[in-house]
């Protein structure tokens, strides 16, 4: 775990302030992916956030199932801030939260059972989607893939894998779509030159920034695909 990082710029909340700012100025869209390491912590540090976020195209993911009642209240206070909000967690759960809020993007991990389900209910919304690990799991994206790209919403996918990225490329101009349409999402630290090229080819990107002390620990589940 300690090799992975690198791929986290900081335990803080003012990490994740510097980082996003350092990006903004950039001209880069941002996910903040904040993991606070203690469940008493989670609110306080969301709450920091939405308070000191970087004016720009910054999205906040918001763990409703860890959140509870006070997932509502923040993503409130963050759309008040002009912050843009991905709700995670639970399809219940984070559907009963688009009903008060149809602008947040719901985040489907693609390897997660009903997914492509999921997606269908979810065409004409904001959704990220987010890869897995595996043969199964990347049939499943490419299945959820074509769902969203043939919707009316607006998907955000997030993969780094170069196969993946070129297949969701291929698929958003299969499906006619504008590159302000949707955009990439990619790690903070992760093929850089490559988020570069995409940038200066003109497809949207947003760089997802993880950070807080259980971020380290999220980050080597994912890349173990495990989340």
């Amino acid at each position: 775990m300690r090799s992975l990082s690198w791929l986290v710029p900081g335990r803080s909340v003012d990490d994740a302030v510097r980082v996003a700012e350092e990006l903004v100025a950039q001209g880069r869209r941002v996910a903040l992916e904040h993991r606070p390491g203690a469940d008493g912590e989670v609110v306080a540090e969301l709450a920091a956030l939405v308070a000191r976020a970087p004016a720009g195209d910054v999205e906040l993911t918001l763990p409703v199932e860890l959140l509870g009642g006070r997932a509502a209240d923040l993503a409130a206070a963050a759309g008040a801030a002009g912050l843009g909000v991905a709700l995670e967690g639970p399809a219940g759960a984070v559907g009963e939260l688009l009903e008060a809020f149809p602008e947040a993007r719901a985040v489907v991990a693609a390897a997660e059972p009903g997914a492509e389900r999921r997606c269908r209910a979810l065409a004409g919304r904001r959704v990220r989607l987010q890869a897995g690990r595996g043969r199964a799991a990347d049939l499943a994206f490419v299945r959820c893939l074509n769902v969203l790209m043939s919707g009316a919403g607006t998907p955000a996918v997030a993969t780094s894998d170069p196969r993946l990225v070129a297949i969701t490329g291929e698929r958003a101009a299969w499906y006619g779509r504008s590159p302000d349409s949707w955009e990439h999402v990619m790690p903070y630290g992760v093929r850089t030159d490559e988020q570069r090229r995409l940038a200066a080819a003109g497809a949207a990107l947003r760089v997802a920034v993880p950070s807080g002390t259980a971020a380290l620990p999220a980050v080597a589940r994912r890349i173990g695909g495990r989340r």
